[in-house]
């Protein structure tokens, strides 16, 4: 109660409610090792509703896991290690990133995948610990947690426990408000186990006995149905909606510590219970992780290590096509001749798994009979895949590549941002990636996805001219140290470039002598860039044409390029997408701000401007005008 009164901010009634699961669960339930905080076969622990961050936080400190009372006195502050929702890398013990509600819940279904692959493939004794995820009535409102409880149903996760906090209560007011759902009913059709736990929740036996029949279960996820009143022992807010959202006043809190006859004085805590907390977390977990044992196996020390990338590069370098293709096609050329390499490497589809390229020769499907299985099928779960992909990513080991059309990016736009915040390794792979998608029409043909996710801070987005820069951006995906989204053709595209330009995010393709004007194009519209200079030095203009496959990669190592591209003469941008945003770096922009047409897509190109004469018009009048 006191860091929400003090910050004028949080969210302490399900904190409160939750208080004595909690410390259950991390005192006797919870594989975990302070001391170790990334020992790899701990337990993880996730806070769907990270609103109620405060009692993580709480947790986290009277287990010795680094924070302090004056972390927490600083809750909501400006550089504090206790921001308003848990972040990954950013707080020692903090497992993923959550509080748009679901996400947590999805990324725990990505987590329990991991574990259950690792297991069946390097055996019980090195990996067999659980993901224990907490959500409230708004993460299973949220349709993502639909999606991923069905999958986590299907795949059998049974080292996967959720504890549903069932107090009733949403900001607005009581659930009655706008959901009748039978939560029970609901989990139990997914397949997963269902525990009605009813009113224990100040009962610290009965919660260890329900947390360790969770956990003994198998065959199935199981859900713990916690019937608990948010805002208790407040006599003033117990079970009232305006616990959730606001912080309870002085006289509030000064009422409550008088009925759990405390004394009433800002942060409160008799260090002899802390000290004896923290020696029993040490001593515990200590016993547990030094028990464990590492693989003795090869591919375990190779995903631990990490291939070199002059090694990826060499493999890379073999990639070739002898006539044009679609840069989907060159994306599974270039992940099959690197696995070898990257045995982390697991990869899935929204249903799309031979259309967007992630189908790779060889590996089998991850399933609850073959979880050693490598290729994942998400079915039509866009909003769980992204999610899952960061949850198996920030579990530590694998390297999660996922895709979907491009059109659907925006069905995982959450997920995709929560990666880039946590600097999650996941790879996204979006393909059909533009008005080129033809006979499907606007609903499919994306026009402002990459604008978008070019707006995402942290998320290195790559579209590739040809096969080189498709496998050159496989290799930039595989070494960046946070996610990728790749950004492919359905139509094929003729080799054009070396593929040099990723590494720079941006690269020469042709260069005139004394360049009048320069060209700069992304993905398919490089060729049509070089199509547009052959007109253009017809009519007595030269012309440097680049490739510019990353805006991201390009500011984070401009300084390296030696020189700025854009500085002297004219720029005209050409991309099949928004030009939204192209105005940093180009004086024109040929592109696409209006819905596409049901077409083919050579037809839909054409009649919307994206084709050599219109760009050489348009550069040509750039010129004249200037």
């Amino acid at each position: 109660m006191d860091a929400p009164l003090v910050a004028k901010s949080g969210h302490q009634g399900t904190a409160m409610a939750l208080a004595p699961l909690g410390h259950v669960l991390f005192s006797r339930i919870l594989r975990h090792d302070p001391s170790r905080p990334d020992w790899v076969n701990r337990d993880r622990f996730i806070l769907s509703n990270g609103h109620a961050s405060i009692l993580q936080y709480a947790l986290l400190y009277l287990n010795g896991y680094g924070l302090e009372l004056d972390d927490l006195r600083n809750f909501r502050q400006w550089d504090s290690r206790t921001p308003g929702h848990p972040e990954h890398g950013h707080t020692t013990g903090v497992e993923v990133t959550t509080g748009p509600l679901g996400q947590g819940l999805a990324n725990a279904v990505g987590m329990a995948i991991a574990e259950s692959h690792l297991r069946a493939r390097f055996g019980d004794p090195h990996f067999d610990h659980h993901t224990w995820v907490i959500a409230g009535d708004g993460c299973l409102m949220e349709g993502i947690s639909h999606e991923a409880a069905s999958l986590a149903g299907h795949l059998k996760l049974d080292r996967l426990v959720c504890i549903f906090d069932d107090n009733q209560i949403t900001i607005d007011g009581s659930t009655d408000l706008s959901c009748s759902d039978d939560v029970t009913l609901r989990f139990r059709s997914y397949g997963w186990h269902v525990i009605e736990a009813g009113d224990i929740g100040e009962d610290l036996e009965a919660l260890e006995s329900i947390l360790h029949t969770a956990r003994r279960h198998r065959g199935s996820p199981s859900l713990i149905r916690l019937r608990t009143h948010i805002g208790f022992p407040s006599p003033d807010y117990t079970d009232r909606h305006e616990a959730h959202g606001n912080p309870l006043d002085a006289l509030a809190v000064s009422r409550t510590k008088s009925v759990m006859d405390i004394p009433d004085q800002p942060f409160w805590v008799p260090q002899d219970t802390v000290q004896e907390l923290r020696r029993h977390a040490s001593q515990r977990g200590r016993e547990l992780s030094e028990q464990w044992t590492e693989p003795n196996h090869p591919e375990y020390r190779s995903i631990l290590d990490r291939p070199s990338p002059s090694l990826l590069r060499t493999e890379l370098q073999k990639v070739n096509a002898t006539k044009p293709i679609a840069t989907r096609q060159a994306i599974t050329m270039a992940i099959n001749s690197t696995i070898d390499f990257v045995p982390g490497l697991i990869a899935g589809s929204a249903d799309l798994t031979g259309n967007t390229g992630v189908k790779v020769a060889g590996f089998n499907a991850f399933s609850a009979a073959d979880p050693q299985g490598r290729q994942l099928y998400f079915g039509i779960r866009e909003h769980a895949m992204g999610a899952a992909a960061v949850g198996i990513a920030l579990h530590g080991l694998l390297t999660p590549v996922v895709g979907t059309f491009l059109v659907f990016a925006d069905y995982m736009k959450p997920a995709i941002r929560l990666a880039a915040l946590s600097r999650a390794r996941a790879i996204f792979v979006f393909s059909h990636d533009s008005i080129g998608v033809g006979e499907d029409g606007p609903t499919h043909q994306p026009v402002e996805q990459i604008a978008s996710l070019r707006s995402i801070p942290g998320l290195h987005v790559i579209r590739p001219a040809d096969t080189r820069e498709t496998a050159e951006a496989w290799l930039a995906a595989l070494t960046h140290d946070g996610p990728t989204a790749l950004i492919l053709s359905r139509q094929s595209v003729p080799d054009v470039t070396d593929g040099s330009a990723v590494q720079y995010g941006v690269g020469i393709v042709h260069a005139d002598e004394d360049p009048q004007l320069l060209l700069v194009a992304t993905g398919s519209e490089v060729s049509v860039a070089l199509e547009a200079a052959v007109l253009l030095k017809e009519r007595g203009i030269s012309t440097t044409v680049l490739s510019m496959p990353s805006w991201e990669i390009y500011e984070e190592r401009k300084a390296a390029v030696g020189h700025d591209f854009f500085a002297v003469t004219p720029v005209v941008s050409v991309e099949a997408a928004s030009t939204f945003g192209w105005s940093r770096y180009a004086d024109t922009s040929v592109g696409v701000d209006r819905f596409g047409m049901s077409a083919p897509g050579h037809t839909v190109m054409e009649r919307l401007g994206i084709n050599a004469t219109n760009v050489a018009d348009q550069a040509e009048r750039l010129l004249t005008n200037r």
